[in-house]
């Protein structure tokens, strides 16, 4: 198979679909990697280091979907690539389609095959291809809310730690998978006050052992988030609903309740965020407030540390790469249900039912898509 990647265009986004490793096992493999100039420099990988791993460089993004058989990528194919899609393509990235109808529609209509990596299961049901990005991102969520928390910043002027004498900083994490432990790890090992939010109880019981009280936790029930968001420094939003939006669980009543300068880090946010008051932020232009209240809501978090995240997502995308051009997307999905559940848009359909009820369209099944 003709596997093409391209340079990602979405403002700041510094990964890469291939990493140079995982270039050198599909050659490996008997196909054929064609990668546009310049992919991998955000993520500090060159052309030199492609062409030694086997690849073919082209001069332009346009070659690489004219050619490809599958086009590999991080973040969702932003207008003018899905121009650039046709009828029969693999596509194999982030897609995130439940609160982004404009993206949806554009892949409906391009006849490709879309498969996304953020509904990609696994045999305990976790989601693989998205858990090392939840990783970055919520290890980096404290850290990028303590800048925020700074005066010069917009932020409280509240050190995380506090030092002898004056309490640390009181961090709400809604959300207590991947990301939320993530979060509370860094966010207690920076010596904050850390309280995370679920609805799991086997999930609180689980955090509760593993941090051995260096944390409290808590139901999640519309009191208990109040309560906890009002007497906040910082809130972290982390929860997910695989290839649906994200539920509002902070609302703009709230903010007028917690303390001037405090700081919402919303890790949701390509999932439309759970915040009410949320919209996608960038690196270069990161922070906007809502009733005194600081919002971090960047669409790209795991960018900011481009080579980690690239690096830790290729090591979770190569088998998938390798199954799809190996068989084929058919045989490669008929044969690992998991991988069924990762296809989104197929044929003309939406073939992912979370993202047709989250958008009010008609939608088929992964395995009704295999029998077209």
């Amino acid at each position: 198979m003709k596997i093409g990647c391209v340079r990602e265009i979405k403002p700041q986004g510094f990964r890469v679909g291939l990493t140079p490793a995982a270039t050198h096992e599909a050659v490996a493999h008997g196909h054929n990697v064609l990668i546009e100039s310049g992919a991998g420099t955000g993520s500090g990988f060159s052309d030199a280091d492609y062409t030694a791993a086997g690849a073919r460089i082209a001069p332009d993004a346009a070659t690489v979907w004219t050619e490809a058989e599958m086009v590999v990528k991080v973040k969702e194919p932003q207008a003018i690539e899905r121009a650039m899609l046709r009828p029969g393509q693999l596509l194999f990235t982030y897609l995130h389609l439940a609160p982004d109808p404009a993206q949806t529609a554009d892949l409906v209509k391009s006849g490709a095959t879309c498969i996304a990596y953020e509904t990609v299961t696994d045999r305990n049901g976790g989601l693989p291809l998205l858990a090392p990005m939840s990783e970055v991102a919520g290890r980096l969520a404290p850290q990028v809310g303590a800048w925020a928390l700074q005066k010069a910043n917009g932020g409280r002027g509240v050190l995380m730690g506090g030092v002898p004498g004056v309490r640390p900083a009181n961090v709400v994490i809604i959300g207590g998978g991947v990301v939320g432990t993530a979060a509370a790890r860094v966010a207690t090992g920076m010596g904050a006050h850390v309280t995370v939010l679920d609805r799991s109880i086997p999930r609180l019981s689980y955090l509760d052992d593993v941090f051995m009280g260096r944390l409290t936790t808590r139901y999640s029930d519309r009191a208990a988030t109040a309560e906890l968001v009002a007497a906040a420094d910082m809130v972290i939003g982390a929860v997910l609903i695989p290839g649906a939006a994200a539920p509002k669980l902070v609302t703009r009543s709230m903010l007028k309740t917690m303390k001037p300068g405090a700081v919402l880090v919303d890790v949701a946010i390509d999932q439309g965020g759970c915040f009410e008051t949320s919209h996608a932020t960038t690196h270069q232009d990161p922070i906007y407030e809502v009733e005194g209240i600081l919002h971090y809501c960047v669409a790209n978090m795991p960018g900011a540390v481009a080579r980690t995240a690239t690096q830790a997502l290729g090591n979770a995308t190569l088998p998938f790469v390798l199954a799809l051009a190996d068989k084929g997307w058919r045989q490669a999905c008929a044969d690992d249900p998991h991988l069924l559940a990762g296809l989104n848009v197929h044929a003309g359909q939406i073939t992912y039912p979370a993202v047709g009820a989250a958008l009010g369209l008609p939608a088929i099944t992964g395995a009704e898509a295999l029998a077209l």
